[in-house]
């Protein structure tokens, strides 16, 4: 992306880009069996990007029968482990000579910065593939202490097809993270990326056809979640349904399964983090501009988003008046311009959704100090919501209570640790959460205690690919990134031999 130096050479670049509007359906791009398209609409200006496939439940039907012979076949789930690795690695390499593309899909495609997608973006997706390409041939089974009269093996087996629903905000990220260690342990695959940001889910569908990945193997089906993606959930022949997205959806997945053949239902919901902040911080300025650009990155469209900020009470005052400095500088903008830093809404309904949360916050008492209206002028046409503080909120408010999933940031008093721990831990949700202290016996304690699938400590979600993420309570269960996400697809057999005469 060193060569998009300016909007001018961005715009040029889009111009020139080809836009896939077809589903993926056994190694060949399709309409949906009924004609229908969607309108896909750039959330940077209101304006159609181009018209997509809406599969329905019958275009569903064709997908999992390609996956399922695909599988029963043998012709990627029998593939012996470097195989299938060496296809993998293709599959990475097409990728990483295709991210600059890729990363103006997804900023046309769901409002992010060019800066971040081409920044942090495709070089997240280009390290997971390559990271579960090396796993295929480095997954060993187990032989069980039986003694000399017999032979336990344990051995771990593909699960089947797994059905994926991906949520809009990292479309790229979130499907990878589930595509490359399906694909590694020999599964066959069905995407269902949000009907937001369909684009470079149908565009890495070709990159893994074109790395050797056979027909069948990885499929993609635009559409919508009570179309395409219930009648994934309600399929008597999808084996595990992977999804990251709303507690809400998540839910009706878990009743589906209920409903058809008890598939493996796995879940990433959403949260509400705590980011807390100690007297006894050290350096207030590194806490408080992570803080702001935490909050504010990707417009605030993060399952882990630090939204509720909790500050003990001794140096709140402070602390907040070093983080509106920060959020102050934060450039609103054009999500093709590189030096936009805060992009735009995803579409209409989240922006009314997020704008509704504001205006339910000052409703409940809570005071804004910073933002809290749809931008205007040269960006009125697009879905734009600056950074917005609300100071003064308590933890029984709504917006300190619900995932807002835009630019909102709650500043929430807490006298001690003791009340800050009380404070996080009080919420549905537990997905990660941050602290900020320069006492580690305090911060060990502190670590134990917070019921959530992630603590940083004096950072913002740290970690790397090696690190499974994932949540407490209503955030999900079951985890994505490092060894721990092939359990989710695989399944283990234990076999007993009997070798006495």
């Amino acid at each position: 992306m060193n060569t998009l130096v300016d909007i001018a050479a961005v715009q040029q670049r889009v111009a020139a880009l080809n836009l896939p509007g077809k589903a993926f359906i056994n190694g060949r791009f399709v309409d949906a069996l009924s004609g229908e398209t969607f309108a896909n609409i750039s959330p940077r200006n209101g304006q159609v990007l181009n018209h997509v496939a809406s599969c329905q439940a019958e275009d569903v039907d064709v997908a999992v029968k390609a996956a399922r012979q695909a599988f029963d076949s043998g012709v990627w789930s029998q593939l012996a482990p470097k195989e299938r690795k060496k296809v993998l690695l293709r599959f990475a390499a097409l990728f990483e000579q295709h991210m600059t593309e890729l990363a103006l899909l997804e900023t046309l495609d769901m409002g992010k910065p060019v800066s971040e997608s081409a920044g942090f973006d495709v070089h997240a997706v280009l390290e997971c593939l390559q990271w579960y390409a090396e796993c295929c041939d480095k997954v060993y089974d187990e032989i069980a202490p039986s003694g000399p009269g017999a032979l336990g093996m344990i051995t771990r087996e593909a699960i089947g097809v797994v059905a994926a629903v991906t949520p809009w905000n990292f479309p790229m990220l979130m499907a990878m993270w589930k595509v490359a260690p399906a694909l590694a342990m020999g599964n066959s695959v069905i995407l269902k990326p949000a009907e937001q940001s369909p684009l470079t889910a149908l565009r890495i569908a070709e990159l893994a056809a074109q790395a050797g990945i056979p027909p069948g193997v990885f499929n993609v089906l635009p559409g919508f979640g009570p179309t395409a993606g219930r009648a994934l959930g309600l399929h008597m022949d999808v084996d595990t349904l992977v999804f990251t997205g709303s507690g809400e959806v998540g839910k009706l997945f878990l009743q589906y399964a209920g409903q058809s053949n008890m598939k493996r239902v796995w879940l990433e919901c959403g949260g509400k983090t705590p980011n807390i902040i100690l007297n006894d911080c050290r350096n207030l300025e590194k806490a408080a501009t992570t803080a702001a650009r935490s909050m504010f990155f990707n417009q605030g469209e993060v399952c882990v988003a630090p939204s509720r900020l909790i500050v003990e009470e001794g140096i709140r005052n402070e602390f907040v008046a070093e983080v509106l400095k920060v959020a102050r500088t934060i450039a609103i903008g054009d999500p093709l311009d590189p030096a936009t830093q805060l992009g735009a809404m995803v579409d209409k309904a989240q922006m009314d959704r997020v704008l509704g949360y504001i205006r339910k916050g000052s409703e409940e008492g809570a005071r804004i100090i910073l933002g809290g209206e749809r931008a205007s002028g040269a960006l009125a046409d697009g879905f734009f919501i600056p950074p917005t503080i609300f100071d003064d909120v308590t933890n029984d408010m709504t917006i300190a209570r619900e995932e807002i999933f835009g630019p909102v940031l709650s500043v929430i008093n807490a006298r001690d640790h003791l009340d800050a721990v009380r404070i996080a831990n009080d919420s549905p949700y537990g997905l990660a959460a941050s602290l900020w202290t320069s006492d580690l016996s305090r911060a060990h304690s502190i670590i134990r205690s917070l019921r959530a699938g992630s603590v940083w400590v004096n950072c913002f979600d740290g970690g790397d690919i090696t690190m499974p993420f994932g949540g407490y309570k209503q955030s999900g269960n079951g985890r994505d990134r490092s060894m721990h996400a092939l359990d989710k697809y695989s399944e283990l057999k234990s076999a007993w031999i009997d070798l006495q005469d």
